[in-house]
């Protein structure tokens, strides 16, 4: 077990202050390393769905497509779920500079088991290495950044927002690759592409963080003593126990169905946040300062939820749609002037393609608007607010004649989707590591991630309704909650803003 313990000055003094842009070169580091991991994430993601529902004869499971919806949901689900263990074994045990290495090499496992033909029990095996591979290393590389810089460094927001330009560049990337390989070759060739990105990142990874990222993600924050070790252990093993009696009750009642698996995962989903929510506030470690700033946090953390329950919709609900409902054929789109059929997974490089072109936007207007610039909690409502309209927009070609509907207004959806995200997501990792408690910073990370498995959970509820409704009202009345919701965060700003404590 590592139990080192290390300053934020000797962390700052271990590391080169610059070097990438003006910022430290760890930077570099972790920057390299989440683009090719999210490459091989995206890569895959981007076809699973269609993995699933495709017929055997297209290389497919053949599933029907409202189970193989709720399943990459599930999955959604899990990978981020996964990253509060991940997170407290870094707080607890390994650092999180060792966590990102063990995780990225269980995430290079579970493509190449991917990449092998077999039957759909091994796919779920490959799946259960991708979510602990995730869980391990996405919430600590995001902790390791924000180690790199003093509490108030007025690079950290851009830093953050370089940092996701690492993960929407591999993001980008990786759908056109995979798309193509899976449309012309076969879905196996695709996820060993994926398998391969994710190599390249640890490589990277292990040449480069001793030099530059030194003392980075070394320590760890609250380890764990011999008494607690033996005390975990058991309430690991009675955890393991629950869930086994659980399934085993469901199975004797030939109950152990995906839709009540599902459930169970959604219920997880709620419960969890809650739980890491009142452990942190009752928590001894953490001061007065710091409870009113988790506090605040609560209202965040569900806007993002509202946010991300639309957003993660676009492997799901909008790659449905991108495959069965949107015209493909550039030669009938563009009445002859371009003939070439677009693989459906293509456009799910839409937002990172906008989010690439976007970000140096966006990280220069928050600098340029000085005094001006919006406070957090506003940029989390002015997300969620355009998130909402994302969904509405595709009401208007939906009642149209046409069966398939041109790709621009699918396009337009994700362009306004990533204007919401760059209000959120990078502001928000930023946000969670100035509002995160000392002994709590890889575990606050880990509820930042959960905002996102809270959303996937209750989102595979909603596309088992989305192949049963109208899907105009789908779009509309989804959209509508998000809008209100991020009206709502508006309304409560004064008191949310009170309680972050000089954090903005």
């Amino acid at each position: 077990m590592n139990r080192a313990q290390h300053t934020r000055e000797e962390i700052l003094n271990s590391t080169p202050r610059k070097g990438f842009f003006g910022h430290p070169k760890g930077l570099s580091t972790l920057f390299l390393t989440e683009f090719w991991e999210r490459f091989s994430y995206y890569g895959m993601k981007a076809i699973l769905v269609y993995y699933l529902y495709y017929s055997v004869a297209k290389g497919g499971f053949g599933l029907d497509e409202g189970v193989a919806l709720q399943i990459v949901s599930i999955y959604g689900t899990l990978i981020y779920m996964s990253g509060i263990i991940g997170g407290w074994i870094a707080d607890r045990i390994t650092g999180t500079q060792h966590a990102v290495f063990y995780g990225g090499f269980l995430i290079m496992i579970g493509h190449i088991l991917l990449s092998l033909p077999n039957n759909l029990t091994m796919v779920m095996i490959a799946l259960l290495f991708l979510i602990c591979g995730t869980g391990l290393l996405k919430p600590n590389i995001s902790t390791t950044v924000g180690e790199l810089y003093a509490q108030n460094d007025a690079r950290r927001d851009a830093a953050f927002t370089i940092f996701y330009m690492g993960i929407n560049s591999g993001a980008l990337l990786s759908p056109l690759v995979t798309g193509y390989i899976q449309t012309r070759f076969n879905f196996h060739l695709g996820f060993l592409v994926a398998a391969i990105g994710m190599f390249c990142g640890l490589i990277i990874y292990v040449v480069t963080r001793k030099k530059y990222l030194g003392l980075a993600g070394l320590s760890t924050p609250n380890p764990l003593t011999k008494q607690e070790i033996k005390k975990t252990s058991i309430y690991t093993g009675v955890v393991i126990i629950l869930i086994a009696i659980y399934l085993i009750i469901l199975q004797v009642n030939d109950a152990l169905t995906l839709q009540n698996f599902s459930l169970f995962i959604t219920l997880l989903g709620v419960i969890l946040p809650i739980v890491i929510i009142v452990n942190m506030l009752v928590s001894k470690d953490v001061t007065k300062v710091e409870r009113s700033r988790v506090l605040s946090y609560v209202p965040l953390f569900i806007t993002a939820v509202a946010f991300w329950m639309i957003q993660e919709q676009g492997s799901t609900v909008l790659a449905s749609f991108a495959d069965n409902k949107t015209q493909l054929d550039l030669g009938k789109a563009t009445n002859g002037l371009i003939h070439f059929h677009v693989p459906a997974a293509w456009l799910q490089s839409f937002n990172p393609i906008f989010i690439v072109a976007l970000a140096p936007v966006f990280a220069a207007l928050w600098v340029k608007l000085g005094k001006f610039n919006p406070p957090t909690v506003h940029k989390f409502a002015i997300g969620t607010i355009i998130a909402g309209l994302s969904f509405i927009i595709m009401y208007i070609p939906l009642a149209g004649p046409h069966n398939l509907i041109n790709p621009l207004w699918l396009i337009l959806s994700y362009l306004l989707i990533t204007i919401g995200e760059l209000c959120i997501s990078p502001v928000g990792l930023s946000t969670t590591t100035k509002l995160s408690p000392v002994s709590f910073t890889a575990r606050m990370m880990s509820l930042w991630l959960l905002a996102d498995a809270t959303a996937q959970g209750l989102n595979a509820q909603l596309v088992v309704v989305y192949t049963k409704i109208s899907q105009m009202d789908y779009f509309l009345y989804s959209g509508i909650v998000a809008i209100a919701i991020g009206v709502l965060l508006f309304l409560l700003s004064p008191l949310v803003k009170k309680g972050m404590k000089g954090v903005f």
